[in-house]
């Protein structure tokens, strides 16, 4: 994923935190023709440091039988994003040197994707991803709730996919390399947007010098 150096995160706790937070990724594969599909996903982290992501597709989505054992493939959060105005820089007022950009927060895993076969581990999949989801709510929904045909009815509607990570790598594009004043312009610029998204990303402009 390119990004300049200074928007470039690498800090894999950093990293993972991100994705815990998103929580959706578009997962993309190549084989057999490009195809990408939407995944809630939960990640995991062992005890000796691997890293996967679990989810499902719908069988009735085709991108799953392109999933041959270990193909590989890329799942990527897209964290808040918001466009940057150039009237928000002290340089549009000294030179009126400036342009737009986009300010983003992205996580890119790349690894190897297989198919969640075991119906025991498609069971616990769900049931991980369901907790994770429902944490927030005032009464956590649980899978045992539900009528146990029905929800066998639904698995059968599923397919897991499993990404086993081998490179992580993220981009926290919040204008790094700007002079103070055009940081300071864009911080109060994303505080003052309509949108919470981009309200969110203000306090991440860094206030400290480029390279400090």
């Amino acid at each position: 994923m390119y990004a300049i150096e200074a928007s470039r995160v690498s800090n894999r706790a950093v990293l993972i935190e991100a994705m815990r937070e998103i929580r959706l990724a578009a997962v993309f594969t190549g084989e057999g023709g490009l195809a990408c599909t939407q995944v809630p996903l939960v990640v995991d982290e062992t005890a000796d440091g691997a890293l996967r992501l679990r989810g499902h597709v719908a069988r009735a989505n085709p991108h799953w039988r392109a999933i041959s054992a270990g193909i590989p493939a890329l799942a990527l959060f897209q964290g808040p994003h918001a466009y940057v105005s150039p009237g928000w820089y002290e340089t549009k007022r000294t030179t009126g040197k400036a342009v737009p950009t986009w300010a983003y927060i992205a996580v890119e895993a790349r690894g190897r994707l297989t198919t969640i076969d075991d119906p025991a581990a498609l069971r616990a999949m769900l049931d991980a991803l369901t907790d994770q989801n429902e944490a927030d709510q005032p009464a956590p929904w649980t899978m045992a709730e539900a009528p146990a045909d029905y929800i066998e009815v639904m698995l059968r509607g599923i397919v897991g996919i499993e990404l086993h990570v081998e490179a992580l790598d993220g981009v926290w594009k919040l204008n790094q390399a700007k002079s103070a004043g055009d940081r300071a312009g864009t911080a109060r610029g994303l505080a003052g947007a309509s949108r919470e998204e981009a309200r969110a990303l203000a306090p991440l402009v860094p206030t400290d010098p480029p390279g400090s």
